[in-house]
């Protein structure tokens, strides 16, 4: 059995008083005995609208997240960057940026994973209307990374809407899927914990959802309530407090690998194949 954490943040503009959040929920998560921590989207800074500022920096950023995992000897997915370049190292050249999950060992950066669904919707909320696709272009490849624990399939918020996403994890070996977040306070508080259960359910894997809650500036609210499914979409622990928290839960292979051998979804379905 693993112990994984998950992490809730109120990230705001300044990155050196996140990065002190971030090195203090490292530490009670070592001090729960987990090996993996993950934090949510924007992590190191939420500032909206200032996306390519932030992506300038993104190398810088990265170093200093794999010098965190390797002092305190713990895997990372680094919630969400801001990435000026494509995996292939090319330049978006209309100004836009991609919104980048790593996923960090004890050594270095193991995976990289670019947002692929973007959030482009209209909510009833003090923003209005959301349009990632103005400021971030979408990525196309699904992304597994092999740890010593277990499989990790690598998602961002949005991305939890769609099951085929998650399914095409499965289908390539993921036994958790992680998925850093930003979900508006009105989203948030009609489906969060439920797309967290109904990904868990249909995939069969574990799901970390970790979450950024509170104001971030005048408009920007978000839902907070980081949690963590089981391989049966069963709500395994939530976090119901504001601000910085941490939630650590376990993870069984064993007992996963028994869920999927007495419902064997993946070879049961007919009208998809993954």
């Amino acid at each position: 059995m693993t112990l994984l954490s998950v992490a809730q943040m109120n990230s705001q503009n300044d990155i050196e008083e996140n990065f002190k959040i971030i090195e203090t929920l490292i530490q009670q998560s070592k001090a729960d005995g987990a090996e993996l921590i993950v934090f949510p989207e924007n992590l190191v800074c939420f500032a909206a609208g200032k996306q390519r500022e932030t992506a300038a920096q993104f190398e810088s950023i990265q170093q200093r997240l794999e010098q965190l995992a390797h002092q305190y000897q713990i895997w990372i997915v680094a919630g969400t960057l801001p990435c000026p370049y494509r995996p292939d190292g090319s330049t978006i050249a209309d100004g836009r940026v991609r919104t980048v999950s790593l996923c960090i060992s004890p050594e270095k950066t193991e995976a990289r994973y670019d947002k692929i669904h973007l959030f482009d919707v209209q909510v009833g909320d003090s923003v209005g209307g959301y349009q990632e696709s103005k400021f971030f272009e979408p990525g196309s490849e699904v992304v597994v990374a092999k740890t010593p624990f277990g499989h990790i399939g690598l998602m961002v918020c949005y991305d939890l809407r769609f099951p085929e996403l998650a399914l095409t994890l499965r289908a390539q070996g993921a036994n958790i899927l992680t998925a850093p977040s930003a979900f508006t306070y009105t989203t948030g508080q009609m489906h969060w914990q439920l797309l967290l259960q109904a990904r868990g359910m249909d995939s069969q894997c574990q799901v970390l959802g970790a979450a950024q809650q509170g104001w971030h500036g005048e408009k920007r609210q978000t839902w907070g309530h980081s949690g963590a499914a089981n391989s049966r979409g069963q709500l395994l622990a939530m976090v119901e407090n504001e601000g910085a928290q941490l939630i650590t839960v376990p993870f069984d292979l064993a007992e996963q690998t028994k869920i999927r051998e007495s419902m064997p979804l993946m070879q049961h379905r007919r009208l998809l194949q993954f």
